[in-house]
């Protein structure tokens, strides 16, 4: 009988190669079991998805996906983020760690690269965490996302501070500049969040950190790369947990509901007074909710490790 062996991660701020450039990484924690976290975008640093209360019970690894912050860019940035880049980045990133298998949590996009890449790996992986994601990409998201902004408009519609969050919504699809993006992102925050107005005090310091870079997701040569995995989904047979927020825009319950009713025994954390950044909005409603996921799927991961083998 052997148990299942896991390098011990070191704290702080680290790097891998990953095909000729810089991956950075930030480990925080360090107690239980580890989780890999991809931000979302694509473009977001990493910063605004820290979760202390997760990181209390669990090794974090924050991931700085390569063309954001201080990671290195390819070549021919701003094309070639898709979803199978992005998939070959965590594989080495995985195998840097020396982690046997680990819980991967990806948020927005990030949740679209974390599905892709679990189809993909099951065997990488002891569970799923799918945080505002979606099954789609493209325009059925885009059309999702314009009607549960209309929504927003409609629940703020006395609000003065409602006109410069509707025109930075559309202004940004036209935005190829960083910095221009990044004052994008932080004028149209409050539609991201389920109440920012009566949270402003505690909710803007985070605002004026948010970061975007621009980058596409198409292919290195400019061709598109669509995201639907419906198909696949009904197949994943990794442990999955799919939290949504009731007023997220972004991910939202329409896409929470079908990833769950799509991922075989998948569950569905709903966080009743969320936007699409419940880890902050709810942060130990969240944190409870993952760590009782990493409880119950536990045991089977250490099963499919090896910890019953000969």
């Amino acid at each position: 009988m052997r148990t299942v062996e896991h390098r011990p991660l070191r704290r702080g701020t680290h790097s891998v190669d990953v095909c000729g450039l810089v991956q950075r990484y930030h480990v925080r924690g360090g107690a239980g079991p580890v989780c890999v976290v991809l931000p979302g975008g694509p473009g977001l640093s990493w910063e605004y998805m820290r979760m202390p209360a997760l990181e209390q019970s669990m090794t974090v690894v924050y991931v700085e996906p390569i063309g954001t912050g201080e990671s290195g860019r390819l070549p021919t940035h701003p094309y070639g983020y898709d979803r199978a880049f992005y998939a070959r980045a965590l594989d080495r990133l995985l195998e840097h760690l020396g982690q046997e298998r680990v819980y991967l949590l990806g948020h927005g996009h990030g949740g679209r690269v974390a599905q892709f890449f679990a189809l993909r790996n099951p065997d990488r992986l002891s569970g799923l965490i799918l945080h505002g994601s979606s099954p789609v990409g493209g325009a059925e998201l885009e059309e999702e996302t314009r009607h549960q902004f209309e929504r927003f408009i409609r629940r703020n519609q006395s609000n003065p501070g409602l006109p410069a969050v509707i025109e930075a919504a559309r202004t940004m699809p036209t935005i190829a500049d960083d910095r221009l993006l990044t004052a994008a992102v932080r004028r149209v925050f409050p539609a991201l969040v389920a109440h920012y107005w009566n949270r402003r005090e505690e909710l803007s310091p985070l605002r004026s950190r948010l970061r975007l870079s621009y980058l596409s997701v198409r292919r290195a040569d400019g061709t598109a790369d669509p995201v639907d995995d419906r198909q696949s989904l009904r197949s994943l047979e990794v442990p999955t947990l799919v939290i949504a927020g009731s007023y997220d825009v972004v991910g939202g319950m329409r896409w929470g509901r079908e990833l769950q009713s799509l991922i075989p025994n998948a569950r569905l954390l709903v966080l009743a007074w969320s936007g699409h950044l419940g880890h902050v909005e709810e942060p130990e409603r969240f944190a409870e909710g993952v760590s009782g996921f990493v409880t119950a799927t536990r045991p089977m991961a250490l099963l499919h490790g090896g910890m019953l083998a000969a």
